[in-house]
């Protein structure tokens, strides 16, 4: 079979609109992969400053509670170490309340009613401690919440400090 020496001017242009019509298909595969990857980016991140802005708020919360807990003592204020972590105990008029640090659990405990409730569930390290500050103890607590995701750049670090009412 002999194949004519030049193709009518219809088919060569029908030619040529098909090369392109796959150049367009490949390049539109290839922009809605990128756009797919990149707003899958964005989501993860978007979920992970929610995740930690409810980890800022709750760690916020705790120390507004140990901070009323520690103006409304009516006795000294005593820190115990244990094997995997420390006990402050704050006496109240009714019982008394414990901050129980352990096996990266933060538990506020009372007494009066025999209650305890998991206060932070994932801490690194929870440290109380006195200062003495122009002849007033003042109590400071040094907190570090473990971040939720490993590549996180800043560590959740917090300081609450407060003075009992009644020395």
């Amino acid at each position: 079979m002999k194949l004519p020496a030049a193709l009518s001017p219809v088919r060569r242009q029908a030619g040529i609109l098909l090369m392109e019509c796959l150049v367009y298909i490949a390049v539109f595969a290839l922009l809605t992969g990128i756009g797919t990857a990149a707003f899958y980016f964005c989501w993860d991140h978007t979920r992970a400053v929610v995740f930690t802005a409810g980890e800022i708020n709750s760690a916020l919360q705790a120390g507004e509670r140990w901070r009323a807990d520690v103006r409304s003592a009516t006795g000294s204020i005593s820190v115990e170490p244990t094997a995997t972590g420390e006990t402050v105990r704050i006496p109240k008029a009714k019982g008394e309340i414990r901050y129980r640090f352990e096996n990266g659990e933060l538990r506020r405990e009372s007494t009066a009613p025999k209650t305890s409730w998991l206060v932070l569930p994932k801490v690194q390290t929870s440290e109380m401690k006195t200062e003495l500050r122009f002849g007033v103890t003042a109590w400071r607590w040094e907190l570090e919440v473990a971040p939720r995701r490993t590549e996180a750049a800043l560590p959740l670090r917090y300081t609450f400090t407060a003075t009992p009412t009644k020395p």
